[in-house]
């Protein structure tokens, strides 16, 4: 999701918001949130190019604020902020902002290991936890974890986005999100093609719970955050963001405005809509992208499900809509796979992220960024991910 319509969709009061962290952060202790997710003291060597070079790409792309964190092997090399949450608040590391589709790299390695335990089967058709899903015998869980289902992203439909532009605070659930995808015909027969659909992964929640038998929060928790340690990351039923906050602005709507509590729950399956800090992105980056919570065929299965090869335009399915999928760029189950690289790139109205992990050098870099009025279109994070890993680990460009 972008900050423009063509991309992929890919308020509390703010006196009440700021008295809210003040509060919780007195009665948490000073520093009590500092200490977990810190920047780094007097940076030294690479430490301070990485620092230097988000200080320049957050003034030349026009940056409210940019989070950073890099770690090697699982050591941090550097974690830092630079602009500022709100006026004369300076970000800081511990400032938790949305990352929606790491939830679906989360979602993507529980159904893996459902898999490994023989709970399911990739192949298995989606009826079978899903009986009423129209075209539920012709889709796998497979088809959903890696976007092959054929299934119209509702994203990208003019009457939900006329919608979604005239109330963003308005609450979306499962049923009116994957309702608009199936009143458009499939894109494809599914498992023929590639394309994006946030329904996939609306559904892909329900079946796991279904699989399961457990709610889908309890689900990522008990598997995902716990092992991981993943202490400041939630799950939230509401537009609620735990502080301390970092607060996001948009102009989509047409006017540069405050966003921060605008309505995430249309971006994916109830459960898995996600905030973070720096330091538990760049965490659940290193996980994901090694694979720690899978066996080595799992993993592997992750990373190449089946979609190379697949993305092509059809006379039902333009180009826009149908991308190629290579060995250098295709999406896996929940993941990107980019140059080698195992990255998500979590982006909404204002609050954009990515997670990436290169594997040869054990590099995990994740970055948050909030835009000014005159940012460009995209995801900036991506920029700066692209810049850290171009300076660290140029034999492997992330973006080229």
């Amino acid at each position: 999701m972008t900050r423009t319509r063509t991309a992929l969709l890919c308020a509390a009061a703010l006196l009440a918001s700021t008295l809210q962290t003040a509060a919780a952060a007195a009665a948490a202790g000073p520093g009590h949130h500092d200490r977990a997710c810190a920047a780094t003291r007097a940076p030294r060597g690479q430490a301070r190019e990485v620092l230097a070079l988000v200080r320049a790409a957050r003034k030349e792309l026009d940056l409210k604020a940019a989070l950073f964190k890099v770690t090697v092997d699982g050591r941090e090399l550097v974690t830092g902020a630079v602009g500022q949450s709100l006026t004369d608040v300076p970000a800081t590391p511990a400032q938790h902002f949305r990352t929606g589709s790491v939830g679906i790299a989360f979602m993507g390695t529980v159904l893996l290991q459902l898999v490994q335990e023989h709970k399911a089967r990739l192949d298995d058709p989606v009826s079978r936890w899903l009986p009423d899903l129209p075209h539920g015998d012709e889709i796998t869980l497979r088809m959903l974890g890696d976007s092959t289902s054929g299934l119209h992203d509702y994203v990208t439909d003019p009457l939900f986005l006329k919608k979604l532009y005239a109330d963003p605070w308005q609450h979306w659930t499962p049923e009116e999100v994957v309702g608009i995808s199936l009143s458009h015909p499939l894109w494809y027969r599914p498992g023929t093609n590639w394309s994006y659909s946030h329904a996939n992964f609306v559904l892909l929640g329900r079946a796991l719970e279904k699989i399961s038998g457990t709610p889908l929060d309890r689900l990522l928790r008990e598997r995902v955050m716990n092992p991981l340690g993943l202490r400041n990351t939630r799950s939230n039923d509401t537009a609620l963001i735990p502080p301390p906050v970092l607060h996001a602005y948009d102009d989509e709507r047409g006017t540069y405005e405050e966003s921060t509590y605008w309505n995430p729950s249309w971006t994916t399956a109830p459960g898995a809509v996600l905030t973070q800090d720096i330091c538990d992105l760049a965490r659940s980056g290193q996980a994901v992208g090694s694979g720690e919570l899978l066996s080595r065929r799992a993993f592997r299965t992750q990373l190449d499900p089946g979609t190379v090869g697949l993305g092509h335009q059809t006379a039902t399915c333009p180009a826009t809509v149908c991308l190629p999928m290579t060995e250098d760029f295709h999406f896996g189950i929940g993941v990107i796979v980019r140059n080698g690289w195992v990255v998500q790139n979590p982006s909404f109205f204002g609050y954009a992220a990515v997670m990436a992990y290169e594997p040869h050098k054990r590099l995990s870099i994740a970055v948050s960024t909030t835009v000014g009025p005159d940012a460009p279109d995209g995801n900036t994070a991506q920029t700066i991910t692209e810049r850290i890993a171009d300076l660290l680990d140029p034999e492997h460009p992330l973006f080229g």
